[in-house]
């Protein structure tokens, strides 16, 4: 891919003192992305809150990193009360970043992590004007439909195949023996 048009920034998942990033993400989001994430106005208040509340709850938090500032960032939070193992996802792009590649590259890697961590099954939930997610999340073979005036979908995670490991067949030798 050309670096003049790749996707900015480094997806990685956030470490308990990637915090403030995440929560400075969160402040930055316009009034339309707030709404597109939480699916309804949200204050600047409420947007520290849930930060901290992510954090403090053990929410995976996968984002796209750049010269240390959170461009845009995708949330794991445990169903537990769903069989089988259920995560629901959300996503957020900081306006001036969106239609860049990062909500995809954001997407992929949360289905990495969830299959990692053994959910067989993710939720998104997004208001039906929020065309973006819900290309998306089709893109990424959410079966969506309208529930309580929500467009909701569910992805169904097939298991990953469990890779050989890489050891010898021979036993170990000590060195010189």
């Amino acid at each position: 891919m050309d670096p003049a048009t790749s996707p900015p920034g480094q997806i990685r998942q956030l470490r308990p003192s990637d915090r403030c990033r995440f929560g400075e993400h969160l402040l930055r989001l316009d009034r339309g992305s707030r709404r597109d994430r939480f699916n309804g106005a949200a204050s600047d208040e409420q947007m520290r809150a849930y930060a901290e509340r992510c954090f403090r709850d053990g929410v995976t938090v996968v984002a796209c990193v750049e010269d240390d500032r959170v461009l845009g960032a995708a949330e794991i939070h445990e169903r537990p009360d769903l069989v089988p193992p259920t995560g629901e996802i959300a996503f957020s792009v900081e306006r001036a970043w969106q239609k860049r590649g990062i909500g995809g590259r954001l997407f992929e890697r949360t289905i990495a992590h969830a299959r990692a961590m053994g959910y067989t099954r993710l939720l998104v939930t997004t208001h039906p004007q929020n065309l973006a997610m819900k290309a998306l999340a089709r893109r990424f073979g959410a079966d969506l439909h309208f529930v309580q005036g929500e467009a909701v979908g569910t992805i169904t995670l097939p298991p990953e195949p469990i890779p050989p490991l890489p050891f010898s067949r021979r036993p170990y030798q000590v060195p010189g023996n």
